[in-house]
């Protein structure tokens, strides 16, 4: 039976708070964005029409008259594309600003006047487009939580606690942006030497005008123009060779043994990598800091609504969750975030002064259960929630930690507020898909599984009843990653044996070892339950297992692990799909449930199947026809190439 909610002393609840009532929180939260709003749709949007655009669109020839050295301010424009959709995800109106730049850019490229005639060129606006109604659905959405919000917590308002004013966020964000705009300033000047360096030399150098005699590539695959110029022959490295077709003449600069193309001065390809990703990374951390400087300042403004809600600390995560004030077993979680405890500075004195005797007595039994990862998961607790929480927000609570600590604390989100919405990743300013009846439960009751077995009775519960055999075989989910894997399996072979006899063939049993097996498993895992045990068909075999010989059954790291005693070999069925993935998309895995389900047949005989498999229902491993399969695929590999 589940303890009663740690109660918040009555002092510290403000006068007037209302408490956040279940029928108030689901219709919080069925305002959510719908699925097609998701942020991911739209960064995939984004990237796909982007890298198409780029591998598409025809390239200005590099020419004595216009040379192809650094160009920065094109620079600047690929940094505002490559933090764009970053933002999307973390910064929907910050994203606004960078779609619309990115456009001006692609006005500027001539994209609009292209993509009349091209779909490589019509795909980033459309995708600019899809992505800016999302983000316009999501804020309007977010919008009306929060009215929702004010709506439940009434004409009360009262100021933040006093320890909350002294929490200040977006320091280590500034650090962040701080090293990284170092990192871009440093290859830029690095950068900015190599093209000062050319200049310097090129001054003094004589310019000739030379013929191209032959394009050729060296061991390295590095295109080699073959240039002759003033009865001597010169080989330069090109990144363009289209623009310098056999026949034609190109300028050149030549100072005894060194020479350069015109077109093509110098290469600091490498120092501007480092300036994008690190311009790129510093400007995603840097509006990361004013954006937790400028949410903290407003929920500090101004007096704000108060709900009364319970909270309980995720036993995994450390994330905070948030349930009705009436929901006292803490099933239906409203919304998460992360949190850290704010001090005034008198206490933050006090505690560094006070008795360090306290600080000794350190209960070495919890640290233990902590170190073993047998802690009683956290309580539930009652708080009080300032701020109107909505997708995106900023808030604070009060709450105590326990129940043997006497003291009120107060806790500032680090991280936005997010909905407790299952389905895909979650984002700072959406849930995944629209709140329909059942699904609530079904979020929570999937998110209690990670944390704690269910028990027999509600396993039972969910399983068809029948004598016949049970059988737990490889769903769509995992056949779909092992058909993903077979793909990248056929093509490491041909990538491997396409350059011929070398050292790298030496990788090819180990890694062919381990990519059969896993194709394998995931293709045709399969677990039949009959009266007298478990037949397991794994990658190489079919394990039996008598129901007597079994001593536990659990997931465990996306497989399956059948315990069979000390001084006996488990039986490990790995991997059997991708439990993290399946979880974000809003399923409960199958695997869990198949574990969960033979440990029920397991510890309860009545639940077990009355008949015996026969040989055509215990399965058959794909090992061996996938070895052949990839010995055929690599002879053909062969003799094509």
């Amino acid at each position: 039976m589940n303890s009663p909610p740690v109660p918040l002393p009555a002092e510290h609840i403000p006068p007037g708070t209302a408490d956040w009532r279940t029928p108030d929180a689901e219709r919080w939260l069925a305002t959510v964005p719908a699925r097609w709003a998701h942020p991911l749709w739209a960064v995939l949007a984004l990237v796909v029409s982007m890298f198409w655009y780029m591998g598409e669109a025809p390239l200005a020839p590099c020419t004595s008259a216009e040379p192809c050295g650094t160009d920065w301010s094109g620079l600047g424009m690929m940094v505002v594309l490559v933090v764009t959709p970053y933002w999307v995800w973390r910064q929907p109106r910050l994203a606004l600003a960078g779609l619309a730049a990115g456009l001006v850019g692609f006005a500027e490229d001539g994209g609009f006047t292209e993509s009349f005639g091209e779909p490589y060129a019509l795909a980033y606006p459309v995708a600019a487009a899809f992505t800016t109604a999302g983000i316009v659905h999501r804020l309007t959405l977010a919008g009306r939580q929060r009215a929702l919000a004010r709506e439940a917590a009434g004409p009360v308002a009262q100021p933040l606690p006093a320890a909350a004013l002294t929490f200040r966020r977006g320091r280590f964000s500034f650090a962040l942006a701080a090293l990284m705009l170092a990192a871009a300033g440093f290859g830029s000047w690095q950068a900015q030497q190599v093209a000062d360096a050319y200049e310097e030399r090129a001054a003094g150098a004589t310019h000739l005008s030379g013929l191209v005699v032959a394009q050729e590539q060296d061991d390295d695959g590095t295109d080699i123009l073959k240039v002759e110029a003033d009865e001597r022959t010169h080989r330069f490295e090109t990144a363009f060779p289209e623009d310098f077709p056999e026949g034609s003449r190109v300028d050149i600069v030549v100072d005894g043994d060194w020479a350069a193309l015109v077109a093509e001065p110098y290469d600091a390809f490498g120092w501007e990598t480092l300036v994008l990703g690190g311009a790129a990374a510093a400007l995603g951390f840097f509006a990361n800091g004013v954006d937790g400087r400028t949410r903290s300042a407003r929920l500090r403004r101004r007096p704000l609504p108060v709900l009364k809600v319970l909270v309980r600390e995720g036993h995994e995560d450390a994330r905070t969750w948030v349930f009705a004030a009436d929901d006292r077993q803490g099933l239906q979680p409203i919304l998460h975030f992360h949190s850290l405890h704010a001090f005034e500075e008198e206490d933050e004195e006090e505690q560094k002064e006070g008795d360090e005797g306290e600080a000794d007595a350190v209960d070495l039994t919890k640290v233990r259960q902590i170190l073993r990862g047998d802690d009683p998961p956290p309580p539930l607790r009652e708080a009080v929630l300032y701020g109107a929480p909505y997708a995106g927000a900023e808030v604070a609570l009060a709450a105590r930690l326990d129940a043997d600590e006497p003291e009120v604390l107060v806790e500032c989100s680090v991280s936005a507020v997010k909905p407790a919405v299952p389905g895909l990743v979650e984002s700072s300013v959406t849930a995944a898909q629209p709140a329909v009846p059942g699904l609530l439960a079904r979020g929570a009751k999937s998110r209690r599984r990670k944390n704690e077995r269910r028990s027999v009775e509600e396993i039972a519960a969910t399983m068809t009843p029948g004598p016949g055999l049970r059988v737990w075989k490889a769903h769509g989910f995992s056949r779909a990653v092992g058909l993903c894997l077979l793909v990248v399996q056929g093509g490491g072979i041909w990538a491997m044996l396409d350059d011929g006899p070398s050292w790298s063939w030496l990788w090819l049993p180990v890694a062919l070892a381990w990519l059969i097996s896993t194709v394998a498993t995931m293709l045709t895992w399969r677990i039949t339950a009959d009266r007298d045990g478990l037949w397991v068909t794994g990658a190489w075999r079919v394990r039996r297992v008598e129901w007597d010989a079994i001593t536990a059954v659990r997931h465990h790291e996306d497989g399956i692990r059948i315990g069979t005693g000390k001084g006996h070999d488990n039986v490990d069925l790995a991997p059997t799909g991708w439990a993290w993935l399946e979880r974000r998309l809003g399923r409960e895995p199958y695997a869990v449930r198949a574990a969960d389900e033979v440990r029920a047949l397991h510890l309860d005989p009545e639940l077990r199947p009355a008949e015996e498999a026969p040989a055509s229902r215990q399965g058959m491993p794909a090992g061996p026809p996938l070895v052949a399969l990839s010995v055929l695929w690599g002879a053909a590999v062969l003799l094509l190439l």
